[in-house]
C-alpha cells in the first residue's frame, strides 16, 4: 500500500527544522525546570570505594549496543553495513577523541576516583588518563555509527535516498563551504564567552570557554565543509533517534553516576560557567557532547560514502576536478 503523500521523503530542510523541533520540545521545558533549583545537590565526598570499577564496568552502556547491533541486529536482517565507508569514518573520528584525552584533558578534565577505573594510567599531555577513557570514546563512536547504519538500513530504510550509488555519482564536488555553520560556531563560541566573562558567577568568570569551544569546531567543521552535500544524504529520521538515545545514555552516565561519583570531574576554568545544579553541578557543556558527537559523525559518514560510491579518486570528489561519471 504507498505511503501517504505526507508521510514520504520531507527536504532536507523541512528535516533539519524538524530535527531541532524535537530537541527543543524536551529542551526548553527540561531548561525551565531545571531553573528551579536554587539549591544544587551537594557533591559527594570523594571514596575510592564508593563504586568499584564502576567507570570500566559503565563502558558496557556501549560495549552491548555494539555487539547486539553488529551481532545480532544486522545479520539477522541479511543486512551489509557499508564497510569501507564504516571504517573510514572511525579511522577520522576515533583519533579526535583521542585528541581531546591526549592533549586537552590536563586543561578540561580532572579523575579523582582512581577506584572507579582498572588503575591503568594512559599516556596524554600534562598527566595521564585512564585508559578507560580511549575506550570510551572508540566504543562511543562505534555505537553511534552501528546504530545510525542499522536504523538507516533497517528500522527506518524507507527513509533512504533512493538509488544512492546514482545520486553519489551526480555530486559535482562534495566541498561546499557552509556559511550558516559557520556563522553559528562563531555565534555559539561568542555566546559562550560573553556568558562566562559577564552573567557567570564571579569564582567562574576565569579564564576561557576551551571545552565548548572545542565541542563547536568539532561538531560543526564537517558541516562548515560539506553539509550542502550531506543533507541530501543524511537519513534525518535515523539520525533523530541515534541523538535521543545518545542522549538518554549520556545523560544516565553523566548526571547520575560520572559526576556524582566523581569517575571525572572538569576543570572550571575551561567551561562555560553554567552549571546544572539538580545534577551534581554538571557543565552544561556535557549536555552537548553527544548531540555534537552524532552529528558530527553522521556527516562525516555520508560524505565519505559519497565519494567511495562515486568511484572517483579524493582530490577529483573533494574539489570537482572532473566530470561527475553517470551509472554504467
Amino acid at each position: 500500500m504507498p505511503a501517504h503523500p505526507s508521510h514520504g521523503l520531507l527536504s532536507p530542510s523541512v528535516c533539519v527544522v524538524i530535527v531541532i523541533a524535537m530537541l527543543s520540545m524536551i529542551v526548553i521545558p527540561a531548561v525551565i525546570t531545571l531553573r528551579t533549583v536554587h539549591a544544587p545537590a551537594p557533591p559527594m565526598p570523594l571514596n575510592q570505594t564508593s563504586t568499584p570499577h564502576g567507570y570500566t564496568f559503565s563502558l558496557l552502556l556501549f560495549i552491548f549496543p555494539i555487539v547486539f547491533i553488529a551481532g545480532w541486529f544486522l545479520p539477522s536482517e541479511g543486512l551489509h553495513i557499508p564497510q569501507r565507508a564504516f571504517w573510514r569514518t572511525i579511522a577520522i573520528l576515533v583519533p579526535l577523541g583521542f585528541l581531546l584525552d591526549f592533549v586537552f584533558a590536563q586543561w578540561f578534565f580532572t579523575y579523582p576516583n582512581v577506584g572507579a577505573t582498572l588503575g591503568i594510567a594512559a599516556p596524554a599531555f600534562g598527566r595521564p588518563v585512564p585508559v578507560e577513557e580511549y575506550v570510551f570514546y572508540l566504543t562511543g563512536f562505534l555505537a553511534v555509527l552501528l546504530l545510525y547504519v542499522w536504523l538507516g538500513e533497517f528500522w527506518l530504510a524507507a527513509y533512504n535516498v533512493l538509488d544512492y550509488p546514482n545520486e553519489a555519482r551526480k555530486v559535482r564536488r562534495l566541498l561546499h563551504f557552509h556559511l550558516t555553520s559557520l556563522v553559528l560556531a562563531v555565534a555559539l563560541i561568542g555566546a559562550a564567552w560573553f556568558y562566562k566573562k559577564h552573567l557567570a558567577l564571579p569564582e567562574n568568570r576565569t579564564g576561557f570557554p576551551g571545552y565548548f569551544s572545542f565541542l563547536v569546531v568539532g561538531a560543526l567543521l564537517p558541516a562548515v565543509s560539506f553539509f550542502p552535500v550531506a543533507r541530501r544524504f543524511i537519513n534525518w529520521r535515523a539520525l533523530s533517534l541515534t541523538l535521543f538515545f545518545m542522549l538518554l545514555v549520556s545523560m544516565l552516565w553523566e548526571a547520575t553516576l560520572a559526576v556524582p561519583y566523581n569517575w571525572w570531574n572538569f576543570q572550571h576554568g575551561q567551561m562555560m560557567g553554567l552549571f546544572i545544579g539538580a545534577w551534581s553541578c554538571l557543565p552544561i557543556e556535557e549536555v552537548f557532547v553527544w548531540i555534537a558527537v552524532t552529528y558530527a559523525t553522521v556527516i562525516v559518514f555520508e560524505v565519505v560514502k559519497v565519494w567511495l560510491a562515486s568511484e572517483r579518486s579524493v582530490h577529483d570528489a573533494l574539489l570537482g576536478t572532473a566530470e561527475p561519471q553517470k551509472l554504467r
